[in-house]
């Protein structure tokens, strides 16, 4: 999984709430951009400059210097919906969609982004990068979050109306919410008001 994990994602609820999602992989970064079927509708990455806004969202750092084309972007969707799906029938323990795991595959399989040691002393990539590469390590991310120690703490927030998908890296393995914040600070308002109005 790549590096830099502190960052995370500021997010928008429906109600205009913002909040902070760590979804602990930059490969479940992409899948807050929009996803197949009922997922569409938050689709964000309709042109470059929305790929480009994503990666400086992410905890790619620093933020990568990227020649992306419209084309780049239609692949990065399509791997996202892959992903998606993937991810989707992982957290079910359901098997994985065959032509979805092509598609990681195919991307993981093309040259990635790679990381040097600026004169310096910091961390840079190495110049030249396109979309693909980008798609490239995002798909090496999801392999590397499939095949490795966390693949049995991938999960959905627990909260019914969300779906957000998020590694969960702590030590206790207990991470039940997308953010504590927004749907943990969710449940236990209305666990609040639940015993209030028992005890009343």
């Amino acid at each position: 999984m790549e590096p830099s994990a502190t960052k995370g994602l500021t997010l928008r609820s429906h109600t205009g709430v913002t909040y902070r999602f760590a979804p602990g992989a930059l490969c479940l970064e992409l899948l807050t951009t929009g996803g197949p079927g009922p997922y569409r509708r938050y689709e964000v990455l309709h042109e470059p400059a929305d790929l480009a806004a994503w990666t400086d969202r992410s905890r790619l750092t620093p933020t990568p210097v990227l020649d992306i084309s419209a084309a780049d972007v239609v692949d990065i969707r399509a791997l996202r919906d892959a992903l998606f799906m993937v991810v989707i029938a992982h957290t079910r323990g359901e098997p994985h969609p065959p032509r979805d795991l092509e598609v990681i595959n195919e991307a993981a399989a093309r040259p990635a982004m790679a990381p040097a040691i600026a004169p310096d002393g910091k961390r840079r990539w190495v110049p030249a990068l396109t979309g693909t590469h980008l798609a490239a390590t995002v798909a090496r991310d999801a392999v590397e979050l499939l095949t490795g120690p966390f693949a049995h703490r991938i999960r959905t927030c627990a909260a019914e109306d969300c779906h957000l998908i998020y590694v969960d890296t702590s030590r206790p393995g207990r991470r039940r919410w997308c953010s504590m914040e927004h749907c943990g600070n969710r449940h236990k308002v209305r666990a609040l008001r639940a015993r209030h109005t028992e005890e009343g």
